[in-house]
């Protein structure tokens, strides 16, 4: 993909395009929508990012990881925190994002919206 002192650089971006679901390419390949980053002048690696669906998903994953157990089985307050922490990322602003919390926390989109609506009276 690229030149040897390119490693550390790659090396250095890899978890952050790991954590928002996107995909290193050669920056060659990079299409009109990818992001190129350079490093010391020259073209290092290629960009491309998730659509907002896949990256609600890809966090969700990321979620059941980190907490290691399926969501549905956290606790309500485990729950409304997650709901909370989505809405602060903008999850709820991708198509069927509601529906694709509550599947993955195994409640109603009723509930989401009470944990969404509750945080906003408080």
């Amino acid at each position: 993909m690229t030149g040897a002192g390119d490693k550390p650089f790659i090396a250095a971006v890899k978890p952050l395009v790991d954590a928002i679901g996107g995909e290193l390419l050669p920056p060659d390949e990079a299409g009109p929508d990818d992001v190129v980053l350079s490093w010391e002048g020259a073209d290092v690696v290629a960009v491309r990012l998730p659509q907002l669906a896949d990256s609600l998903d890809h966090i969700l994953a990321a979620l059941e990881r980190k907490k290691g157990k399926p969501l549905a089985e956290l606790d309500r307050r485990a729950k409304q925190e997650i709901v909370r922490n989505l809405e602060a990322r903008g999850a709820f602003s991708v198509r069927h994002g509601v529906e694709t919390v509550a599947s993955a926390l195994g409640v109603s989109r009723f509930t989401v919206y009470n944990y969404l609506n509750r945080e906003k009276g408080a």
